[in-house]
């Protein structure tokens, strides 16, 4: 898993609420147990027509989503079924922070767990978002924190362990097989 200590970028909006794990990542799509090759799929309902072709209109196919790493959607975002594919596909496209007024605690786990960064703003936060697609934001993981463009900083919360495990670049599993001899010894005293 790649660390996430701070990132910059421009964002890209999808500003419907109740973005389900469906809309994230169809089903048909969930054949591959590999997250490689995911994030052409993603969104792709909205994202293609019935012929494969990219929507012009769409967010993630204008010139200004290239290169943007955090998205920036509505209300509940990840909702509906709890399929880790979602979160390989908006890392596998490349996003690395989802920001919503909420995000449902199921896609928030398995993002959190992919190293995807879940961050929860206010309401008044997320509307100067959605009404400024592109901005540049500075999310900051040690201090929980979102530098808005005009040098406002916004607190997010973020739980401790799941913090450690972004800023060290490990997972749960990570975290647990470098502490493989502290176990053992553990194991052998009891």
């Amino acid at each position: 898993m790649e660390r996430v200590t701070t990132l910059t970028s421009g964002t890209v909006v999808l500003p419907a609420a109740n973005i389900d794990t469906d809309q994230i990542i169809p089903a048909r799509f969930l054949t591959t147990t590999t997250r490689a090759g995911l994030g052409k799929h993603l969104f792709a309902d909205w994202r293609y027509d019935e012929h494969g072709v990219p929507r012009a209109e769409f967010a993630l196919n204008q010139p200004s989503a290239t290169g943007a790493r955090i998205l920036v959607a509505g209300r509940n975002f990840g909702c509906g079924s709890s399929r880790e594919h979602a979160a390989w596909a908006l890392t596998d496209y490349g996003f690395r922070a989802v920001i919503s007024t909420e995000i449902a605690d199921i896609f928030r786990n398995n993002a959190l767990k992919n190293g995807l960064l879940p961050v929860v703003v206010d309401e008044a936060t997320a509307g100067w978002l959605v009404a400024h697609p592109g901005a540049a934001l500075t999310i900051d993981v040690a201090r929980c924190t979102l530098v808005l463009p005009e040098g406002r900083t916004v607190s997010f919360p973020l739980e401790a362990f799941a913090r450690h495990c972004l800023l060290e670049g490990v997972d749960e599993l990570g975290f647990l097989l470098a502490r493989a001899s502290e176990i053992d010894a553990y194991e052998r005293r009891a």
